[in-house]
């Protein structure tokens, strides 16, 4: 339940807080599953939650386990179809829960779900692709034999990777059946051939979005003013938040995705306070009403014009 709600809220949030998505071959975002996506990982959650919102069914996620240690935020992230997936580094008493994580990925695609795993199995702020790990092609061999099973290759890229409004490209790949990913001398898949292809197949679909051109810059010339107005009128929350996410995230990956959840959260109660505020200074409600749309809009005229 909460996750469809959470859905349409992240991809009205993502209107704001990025300049552009581009997505390269959109008909496949409705592909059906039995589905397993498979993606680089340059940008922490936020590449997980920007997947799954352009996707029509709903995406479960292999997540960092050491992020579902807090009871709150074990209900929490598992109720938006995240299953926790754990790395040596996170110590080895935790690597036989990896056991479950890859059940329950076969529990999903065996009720024709769909599954996201970043391949690299780690975030580096690079677009260059890290080494592959075993996972992917894990889940894969354990699947093999279902009847409808493919695998989706997608590339995802940024032009920034913590300016506020950036520009994000996602190629989404051809579902590609099972038999196309064994070995052509072999009967069983292995590893290595496995991500080779993936290797391939994700490279050619990174593709940076460029800087602002100058026709672009002129396209928004009439959204200065406004854009004025929003920066503004959002000042005070953003400049606050923004500050306190960065002195906490310093030195980790995790900016633009902490920054994102803040503003996903907190920004309906900054605009619940504007309201209370302005109704104690009795305010007509359809002027309130007019200013709360008024803030999103602005808000957008911003992030368009930085």
């Amino acid at each position: 339940m909460l996750y469809p709600l959470i859905k349409i809220a992240v991809r009205l949030a993502l209107k704001i807080f990025c300049r552009s998505i581009n997505i390269g071959n959109p008909e496949n975002a409705d592909t059906p599953g039995p589905l397993l996506i498979v993606a680089n990982h340059p940008n922490s959650f936020l590449d997980a939650i920007i997947i799954g919102s352009i996707f029509g069914q709903p995406v479960h996620f292999l997540a960092r386990g050491d992020a579902f240690k807090k009871p709150l935020h074990n209900r929490m992230l598992r109720m938006l179809n995240m299953i926790p997936v754990y790395r040596l580094s996170e110590g080895r008493e935790n690597l036989f829960l990896n056991e479950a994580a890859f059940e329950r990925s076969k529990e999903i695609l065996s009720q024709n779900g769909i599954v996201l795993i970043f391949i690299e199995g780690i975030c580096v702020h690079k677009h260059e692709m890290q080494p592959f790990k075993k996972g992917a092609a894990r889940i894969v061999i354990d699947n093999r034999l279902r009847k409808g099973f493919r695998v989706m290759p997608v590339g995802i890229a940024y032009d920034s990777f913590e300016r506020f409004g950036k520009k994000i490209n996602i190629n989404l790949g051809n579902a590609m059946p099972v038999t196309s990913l064994f070995p052509p001398d072999e009967g069983n898949l292995r590893t290595r051939y496995f991500n080779s292809v993936m290797y391939n197949e994700i490279a050619e679909r990174i593709q940076i979005p460029p800087s602002g051109s100058k026709e672009e810059n002129r396209k928004n010339f009439l959204l200065v003013l406004p854009g004025i107005v929003g920066h503004l009128l959002h000042f005070p929350l953003y400049t606050m938040l923004r500050k306190t996410i960065h002195r906490k995230t310093i030195g980790t990956v995790f900016f633009d995705s902490v920054l994102f959840g803040a503003l996903l959260i907190l920004y309906p109660f900054y605009l619940l306070l504007l309201w209370l505020l302005l109704g104690q200074l009795h305010v007509p409600v359809f002027i309130i009403v007019i200013i709360l749309l008024f803030h999103p809009l602005t808000a957008w005229c911003a992030v368009q014009t930085r």
